[in-house]
């Protein structure tokens, strides 16, 4: 069968039998023979069994580990059709979805790297890597025996897999030496023989490796440990092995300006709330952006592609138009990076962010670069912003909104049209769940400008900024 467009969601997209077919791994035009693996009402999923005729359009993948970890699943498209379909998925979810009337939306901002664009990736160390068909079976078709080294992996999770590490040998998501960094740390807890996590019985020290970069070459680690049993502290040794390896990598890599070490004993990879200690170097990495600095510390959230939020924020800034007089509010205002960059031009900034660790991140951020007009608040959006608030803060002349993929809450919403600001810049990850939210504000609000933002080539993810202004 023949695939005829991108889904949303990144698949190739045919129709069959009257239903829509949703086929991974494919592009425009290729012809493919399909095995339904899922069939429901109104769609069927499947995988690519065999590529028949390629597509014109499709261009070899520069990634070795292409189609199995999961992550840049659009690198057999060129660059230009990625950016056309992701034009296209912001106006079909905003009018199908919202049934909005739009402007006419500006061409979408490509990313000025599209390799060695991120600023930071967590790696997993597994004690039982996924294994490639090829390599579970000898030529008689008997199973191979396997060492319990040849089954240490360090690298990502497998999609759908979330038991299954893929280890990974070569990453081009984050500049060098990132893939060296990895590498090393993976060869150093093999010969001194370091437990590697088992993801099954939650057993193991190693659990995983955050490496952070600036723009300017500053380098950071996490080195993430667990116990022998969940719930169990590390023992002594573990602690003086685990700060070992760090040692160790900091001493290869001199690059390395921070480094820590966190403790997880809990049975998932979240590490909020865990124990984190610093081991070399400073407290943090520090990014810069025009005039602006930021502190970016283990458990900091800073836009993972640095150049591209830079042009991201300038059309927040140019979307706000502040003269300088004005009262803007940032909600999920994050580490404040929105707010601060946009401070300057306003009279006052409130900023309210759900994590507390955030919060404090841009009270630090706002001292460090001498911004005084700029108040943070913690707490949850709903709970937080209401019409009290406003009252006891200033009625917002300009609201950003940066919400996280969900959405905004409709009580937030509601907030919002009571306190009616002049315009408000809505800045979405999730064109769906936004054409959702827009949808309410547009009782109120019009829409004037539309500018898709592509932060994460390779992939089906878009960004998309929307300014609102008042209904007079």
């Amino acid at each position: 069968m023949s695939i005829e467009a991108v889904a949303a969601e990144g698949n190739g997209l045919a129709h069959i039998d009257g239903k829509v077919l949703f086929v991974p791994k494919c592009v425009p035009g290729d012809v493919v023979d399909v095995q339904i693996t899922r069939s429901r009402k109104g769609f069927m999923q499947g995988n690519p069994i065999r590529l028949v005729k390629e597509s014109p359009i499709r261009q070899k993948p520069f990634c070795p580990h292409y189609g199995v970890c999961g992550g840049c699943t659009w690198q057999a498209l060129p660059y230009d059709k990625q950016l056309e379909f992701k034009q296209q998925q912001v106006i079909d979810q905003l009018t199908r979805i919202g049934h909005l009337t739009l402007p006419p939306i500006s061409p979408i901002i490509g990313s000025e790297r599209i390799v060695d664009y991120r600023n930071k990736l967590e790696f997993t160390f597994s004690d039982r890597r996924w294994l490639f068909k090829e390599e579970r079976f000898n030529p008689d078709g008997s199973e191979k025996e396997f060492s319990a080294e040849e089954l240490l992996g360090l690298g990502f999770h497998i999609p759908g897999m979330f038991s299954k590490v893929l280890d990974i040998k070569e990453c081009r998501l984050q500049k060098e030496p990132s893939n060296a960094i990895r590498l090393f740390a993976r060869k150093y807890a093999v010969e001194n023989g370091l437990g590697f996590f088992d993801l099954y019985n939650h057993t193991g020290m190693l659990r995983n490796l955050v490496i952070r970069s600036t723009e300017d070459g500053q380098f950071g680690i996490n080195l993430v440990i667990g116990s022998s049993q969940i719930g169990e502290k590390p023992s002594k040794k573990q602690m003086q092995d685990a700060t070992g390896l760090i040692m160790a990598i900091c001493k290869e890599f001199p690059q390395i300006t921070s480094a820590y070490l966190t403790i997880n004993s809990k049975a998932n990879d979240s590490y909020d709330g865990c124990p984190i200690y610093r081991v070399q170097g400073g407290e943090y990495l520090v990014e810069k952006m025009e005039d602006i600095t930021f502190r970016i510390g283990p458990k900091s959230f800073y836009q993972t592609n640095s150049l591209q939020a830079y042009r991201l924020y300038s059309v927040v800034r140019e979307f706000a138009d502040l003269k300088g007089d004005e009262v803007l509010y940032d909600l999920y205002t994050g580490t404040g990076t929105i707010a601060l960059f946009l401070a300057r031009k306003a009279r006052k900034v409130i900023g309210v962010e759900y994590v507390e660790e955030a919060v404090a991140d841009a009270r630090t951020n706002s001292t460090d670069n001498g911004i005084d007009n700029a108040e943070f608040f913690a707490g949850d959006m709903k709970d937080v912003l209401d019409d009290g608030f406003i009252k006891k803060h200033g009625k917002p002349d300009v609201i950003v909104l940066d919400p996280p993929r969900a959405g905004i809450h409709p009580s937030v919403a509601q907030v919002i049209l009571n306190a009616s600001p002049d315009r408000i810049v809505y800045v979405s990850c999730n064109p769906a769940s936004q054409a959702r939210d827009l949808e309410i504000l547009c009782r109120n609000y019009k829409i004037t400008k539309v500018q898709p933002v592509d932060m994460f080539p390779h992939t089906q993810h878009v960004e998309n900024v929307v300014l609102l202004k008042r209904n007079d």
